[in-house]
């Protein structure tokens, strides 16, 4: 019997940086808690922008925020998980030095960015509803930080994440998140890890739990559910962990396989 649903949402529920979703998603969640099932919201995205997407039902569920590096629970934090400040330090310079990229810190109060570049500031402020600042200098940040990420236009996202994880992927987490995002935070921090701490905390099993992704970054949470699924659209790599194909984002996949799965009259094990 499932217990726990855990959903990615650019990608898997929503197109890439889209500040709102379905609101039948919310009578879904309503309906879910009427069943003692747990809601849980994961994502790259800071914990803020998250809550701003899930308002109306934010404290009926539980969020794997900055890709599992931050857990909350109706605002007060679960889990939080910070990069050693050396090479937080190292990690920043070196971003600096990528082209057309630009540098994104996080830290639990805020996002703090150096560029002043329109298009991105745009992006955060009006797609994601960020809350972020822009500072002079990220280097006096890098002390308290649970993630720092690199923002990159210039197409094939996963060279860019391998070259990042040349030098430094012995030491964090390096991971896609997204066609734009390549996010790095300490060895420990996964959505994986966070769902498991979840679980932990609820007595929940592996075998009680849903989950729903799209990218690389998905993976370590889609292995820690025994219903697990790719949403068409998904990164290859997360369709070979994942075992089952449910509808894209554009179908309204995960909505449907709720659904069919755990609040409809009937229930079939696969959907695609």
């Amino acid at each position: 019997m499932i217990r726990l649903v855990v959903s990615d949402i650019d990608g898997t529920l929503v197109p890439e940086g889209l500040d709102r979703v379905d609101p039948e998603l919310f009578e879904i969640i309503r309906e879910l808690k009427k069943k003692d099932i747990v809601f849980v919201a994961s994502s790259g995205r800071q914990y803020a922008s998250m809550r701003h997407v899930f308002e109306p039902v934010a404290d009926d569920i539980l969020f794997i925020a900055e890709n599992g590096s931050i857990v909350m629970n109706r605002e007060q934090t679960m889990s939080l998980r910070l990069i050693d400040q050396a090479i937080a330090e190292e990690l920043v310079r070196y971003l600096r030095t990528w082209e057309g990229g630009h540098v994104m810190l996080s830290t639990p109060e805020s996002i703090w960015i150096e560029s002043r570049d329109e298009v991105f500031v745009s992006l955060l402020r009006d797609s994601y509803r960020m809350q972020f600042r822009i500072v002079d200098d990220l280097l006096p940040l890098c002390s308290r930080t649970n993630k720092i990420t690199l923002y990159h236009t210039g197409g094939k996202i996963d060279a860019v994440c391998e070259k990042v994880c040349e030098q430094f992927g012995d030491r964090l987490n390096v991971m896609v998140a997204g066609n734009i995002w390549v996010d790095c935070m300490s060895p420990e921090s996964d959505k994986g890890n966070a769902l498991a701490l979840i679980q932990e905390t609820m007595r929940i099993s592996a075998d009680e739990t849903m989950a729903f992704g799209d990218n690389c970054n998905d993976i370590g949470m889609i292995e820690r559910a025994g219903e697990s699924y790719a949403v068409r659209n998904a990164h290859p790599e997360l369709k070979k962990a994942a075992r089952y194909e449910a509808p894209s984002y554009a179908e309204n996949g995960v909505l449907k396989v709720i659904r069919e799965r755990l609040l409809g009259p009937s229930a079939k094990k696969s959907v695609s």
